[in-house]
């Protein structure tokens, strides 16, 4: 826990605090916060920037973190999915887009009292634990004409099978990645050792 001494009475305040530990990896408050705000706007849009952080989101924001660290020691071990610097500038500009313009996106990292470099750590490490994610699921996800035909079947679809079969081939393989994903996530995360010090109710932000 980082403290901060202020006044003749030196009253303490915290200004940061370790969450948990990944094989090692530290993971404190600010990095959570920051990483959860960086999850929220490239999933959801600028719009996100400033939500306050509830116990919900932080604890889908650990989860993450926890997981892409963990994705990331199992590449470092089979020295796999190294980065080019390119890749990561990319998903840089890919995310300074999704604000109005250049200005609100410093706006972005001063509140959020972050910069290019800790922003280009947080996007890259996210890049590499897709990448490593989806070499382990792909495969598993791949769905064959019967497969289609089957699901046009038992949920009875109307119209023809010509019709809904497009549709009906992305929701199966989309469905079959998120399943697969959620399994190997788990796996990764229990061979990782993993340690939980602070939990996301005692963190969430009040305004």
């Amino acid at each position: 826990m980082l403290l901060a001494l202020a006044g003749p009475a030196a009253s303490a305040e915290v200004l940061d605090r370790v969450v948990a530990q990944v094989n090692g990896q530290v993971i404190t408050l600010s990095d959570l916060r920051f990483e959860a705000r960086v999850a929220m706007v490239e999933r959801g849009g600028a719009a996100l920037a400033e939500t306050p952080l509830d116990q919900a989101t932080l604890e889908s924001a650990l989860q993450l973190a926890i997981a892409q660290r963990a994705a990331g020691a199992e590449a470092d071990r089979l020295g796999s999915f190294p980065l080019e610097a390119a890749d990561v500038e990319a998903r840089l500009q890919r995310f300074e887009s999704r604000f109005a313009n250049h200005a609100a996106f410093e706006h972005f990292l001063h509140a959020s009292w972050a910069d290019l470099g800790q922003l280009r750590e947080v996007l890259g490490r996210a890049l590499r634990a897709e990448r490593a994610l989806d070499s382990r699921v792909r495969l598993r996800a791949q769905v064959n004409e019967g497969d289609v035909r089957r699901a046009w079947e038992v949920e009875g679809s109307p119209g023809s099978f010509d019709e809904a079969r497009a549709a009906l081939r992305e929701k199966l393989v989309r469905q079959r990645y998120e399943a697969a994903a959620r399994e190997e996530l788990a796996k990764l995360r229990a061979a990782a050792q993993v340690r939980i010090v602070a939990q996301p109710a005692d963190l969430a932000e009040v305004r």
